[in-house]
């Protein structure tokens, strides 16, 4: 598996654990690393990601709410919101990644640890945030 895709994967993961215990700090966040990452290169990506959509969550919320027509971000399961999180961040923050690229790493994720049916919903979501930051013009 390449290391950006485990890196996204182990950010996703402490988000879920976020959402569940509401206790985000570095130390959490470095023990978490401690006791799940086995791969140093995984490492500085995967906090990128967490401090990415930390960083910039009220607005990752915003794009995602206005691309998922008829759902909160408050009403979608933890695993489900945070994929979105995670793609809509690198989608507006990450210029160096192709959008081509978020969106589908965000669909795999979805396939792998979100609901059934989410992964046409992620897709649908994604195309829609995409469409959202290009019109936009670069966020950062």
């Amino acid at each position: 598996m390449r290391i950006r895709t485990k890196a996204r994967e182990i950010a996703l993961q402490y988000l879920y654990q976020v959402d569940i215990t509401s206790d985000h700090t570095d130390k959490t966040l470095d023990d978490f690393i401690a006791h799940f990452v086995d791969d140093d290169e995984i490492v500085p990506y995967a906090k990128e990601l967490v401090g990415g959509v930390y960083m910039y969550l009220a607005h990752i919320d915003d794009l995602i709410e206005k691309a998922s027509r008829n759902w909160t971000v408050s009403r979608m399961s933890s695993t489900d919101r945070n994929i979105l999180r995670i793609a809509t961040y690198e989608l507006a923050y990450k210029p160096d990644i192709p959008y081509k690229v978020a969106i589908n790493e965000g669909i795999e994720l979805a396939k792998r640890f979100g609901s059934p049916r989410f992964p046409a919903f992620a897709n649908g979501v994604l195309d829609r945030v995409r469409t959202e930051v290009a019109s936009h013009g670069s966020i950062c």
